[in-house]
């Protein structure tokens, strides 16, 4: 198996991560760091009610679509919302814990009604879920191996020629 090193930042397996770093004599240095949990006490946890934020938002472009007073609106919606995602809060109060004059509040709920992430029906919003418009099928498991880039697109363009 080929393997050239990664360009960046990108995460291999779940405990190492590698970064290549440019030099001062222009050459760039791959180096390795073992990932750990810095504050075990504070590990994060899934609360007991009912709330998340979706990784399909950046893979499947959704961040791009809105500004950022409607991601924090969203947001908003997100940790207040029930587990059908709904919430009831009041343009009054949304505007006053993001600091939002009821005009950039509506663009910002538009956005989001725009790119459906949101419904509104005053006084109720209902955050929706994410409709699958991303790559086709699950993601496929990490392996935690290392595989080089052309090892990658070649598979993802062969996929893309089998749809």
């Amino acid at each position: 198996m080929s393997w050239s090193k990664p360009s960046g930042a990108c995460y291999i397996g779940a405990e190492t991560f590698w970064r290549c770093t440019p030099e001062a004599n222009g050459k760039e240095i791959l180096m390795q760091i073992k990932k750990m949990v810095l504050c075990p006490h504070r590990l994060r946890k899934v609360p007991g009610q009912f709330s998340w934020v979706d990784q399909r938002l950046v893979r499947q472009g959704y961040i791009q679509r809105c500004e950022p007073a409607a991601w924090a609106l969203y947001l908003v919606l997100v940790i207040v919302g029930d587990a059908q995602g709904l919430s009831y809060y009041s343009d009054g109060t949304i505007g006053r814990m993001l600091r939002l004059d009821p005009v950039s509040l509506s663009a910002a709920r538009s956005q989001l009604i725009e790119a459906g992430l949101v419904v509104y029906q005053k006084p109720i919003y209902q955050v929706l879920g994410l409709e699958d418009n991303g790559p086709s099928g699950p993601p496929e498991p990490r392996s935690g191996q290392l595989r080089s880039l052309n090892e990658i697109l070649t598979q993802l363009i062969g996929k893309g020629a089998q749809a």
